[in-house]
């Protein structure tokens, strides 16, 4: 089907530059807040691959999808066709202009939930951290998106822990949940949730849902997104094990929906589930889904075929058009709700299951690493290649005892460095200063075959003289200070994108990279 100018302006034309209602959360469930009326997700997932045909974002290696206007304007009535009134997206270009997609989407009644992350720019499950490169991503989206009604809340993490061995990486989402949350109170904007898109793991789903709702109400998320693909082809409520997902979500104290689904093992997808979401047996306890996902990829889980302007709807689209046409979610009213779950999950033990502690690593504070890095004697030269940082935090953490502990992360113990969430680049300036003090300033003791150099540190002053002395002098302390919420802070991050993978070492956790050093001969075994 080629895309018609005239079926746009039918779609989008009704309710042109009005504002959408805001989507509210009162327990354990949404609400348009004008209405008072309960809220349903009949959303698909919006994200067009890389790898596929169209063009990226300026200066970005993947697409924004809501940073083509054309595009947008090709989709939109295609997606309000199928009763869409959400959608997902998956990678955001904070720098792009989203107007024109965002209004358009607002006239067609559409709300946006959208990943905070992109591909390059994550909390990577092989390489879990939290730091002010990552902080100045996330918070970037935030605000490109705030100012929109139909800005319905976002995702700090999709899939991120997805099987024992690396839930040690959900501290460090939890804590983007924790400091987004935060961020949007004190940037004033209206209340927009903050969640976790999940994975469907026997071994680790109860843990994942009790850690994220655990502790504290400000560092727990505001919404559970589940991505189940467990229903497929002519399933049922129980062989799909939806008849779980409602017994194990039915006292959870905050929303949960479906934030992908759509098992395509049979085909072409019948979409018979759609009935059971919306149907009395799960409306309760789960507020609609997302299906995956609109545009045909490789992986064969498109509802459209799109070839330049033209879109050509596959089975699979009219089969769920059929089936979404034929539910109508009763939900109950906003003043007739009573919240009755309360209650927050207890965090699971650590251990071999479960590797992160309910103690979450800082906030990132780039004030903080600034005034760390002036304070110093001894630092790194500029010079140094970023691949060649790895041999030397090698060498120098095996130099001498608590070298690295102001950089270091251990999820599972909750233990973590005052400047853990600084660029690799100023935390190895760090650990040349702290091998330097130690060494009582020998003459030697700033060279590392020539990476540093000895500077004219500067006496703090002002708040770096308060950051710091949280921060402690051997970089153990806890600073409570949080960072500058300004305009400008959370764009101008010059951190660098050099990774380094996590690797624990006794009590210390400062990266792969200093076990390569070590192993090359760089240094010796820590202390």
């Amino acid at each position: 089907m080629k895309f018609s100018s005239v079926l746009a302006g039918a779609v989008l034309a009704g309710s042109a530059f009005a504002d959408l209602n805001p989507i509210v959360i009162k327990g354990s469930k949404f609400f348009v807040e004008a209405t008072g009326d309960e809220f349903f997700f009949k959303g698909v997932a919006y994200q067009e691959d890389i790898s596929s045909n169209g063009t990226t974002s300026k200066n970005t290696h993947y697409k924004d999808p809501l940073a083509n206007s054309d595009n947008c304007k090709r989709d939109i009535p295609f997606l309000k066709e199928l009763g869409t009134n959400v959608i997902r997206v998956y990678a955001i270009d904070p720098e792009a202009d989203h107007k024109d997609c965002m209004q358009m989407l607002q006239d067609a009644g559409i709300y946006v939930v959208a990943d905070l992350s992109e591909p390059n720019t994550s909390i990577n499950r092989d390489d879990p951290k939290w730091d002010v490169e990552l902080y100045a991503r996330y918070m970037a989206v935030v605000d490109v998106l705030a100012p929109w009604s139909n800005t319905l809340g976002f995702f700090a993490g999709n899939e991120v822990s997805n099987k024992q061995s690396n839930t040690n990486a959900s501290a460090f989402v939890k804590a983007a949940v924790r400091d987004t949350k935060s961020y949007i109170k004190k940037k004033g904007y209206r209340p927009m949730g903050v969640g976790y898109a999940t994975n469907d793991d026997a071994d680790i789903r109860d843990d994942m849902a009790d850690y994220f709702n655990c502790k504290s109400r400000d560092e727990s998320i505001d919404f559970w997104g589940y991505n189940i693909y467990s229903w497929c082809g002519d399933s049922s409520y129980k062989e799909s094990g939806y008849d779980k997902v409602v017994a194990e979500f039915s006292t959870y104290s905050v929303p949960v929906f479906f934030a992908e689904y759509g098992c395509n093992e049979v085909r072409p997808r019948i979409f018979t589930e759609v009935k059971a979401l919306y149907g009395p047996q799960m409306t309760p306890v789960v507020s609609g889904g997302i299906v995956y996902m609109y545009f045909q990829e490789e992986n064969n889980y498109g509802l459209v075929n799109v070839d330049g302007d033209n879109v050509k709807p596959r089975v699979d689209y009219k089969n769920l058009k059929k089936q979404i046409s034929g539910v109508n979610p009763k939900g109950v009213s906003m003043n007739d709700y009573k919240v009755e779950n309360l209650q927050l999950r207890k965090c699971p033990a650590t251990g071999s299951a479960w590797q992160s502690s309910a103690t979450l690593p800082p906030v990132p504070n780039k004030q903080l690493c600034q005034c760390m890095v002036n304070s110093l004697s001894c630092v790194a030269k500029s010079s140094v290649d970023d691949e060649d940082l790895g041999k030397y935090f090698g060498t120098v953490c095996g130099l001498g005892k608590g070298v690295c502990d102001g950089i270091a992360s251990k999820p599972e113990d909750g233990v973590y460095g005052a400047y853990s969430m600084c660029d690799p680049r100023d935390q190895l300036s760090f650990a040349f200063n702290s091998y330097y003090l130690q060494q009582d300033g020998a003459s030697d003791a700033c060279d590392f075959k020539g990476a540093a150099e000895l500077q004219d540190s500067k006496k703090p002053t002002g708040t770096c003289t308060d950051l710091l002395k949280q921060a402690g002098t051997d970089g153990k302390g806890t600073v409570t200070s949080a960072p500058n919420t300004g305009p400008n802070s959370t764009t101008s991050s010059a951190a660098i994108s050099t990774t380094i993978p996590a690797f624990n070492m006794g009590l210390l956790s400062v990266g792969a990279y200093v076990v390569c050093g070590v192993l090359a001969g760089f240094g010796i075994v820590l202390l």
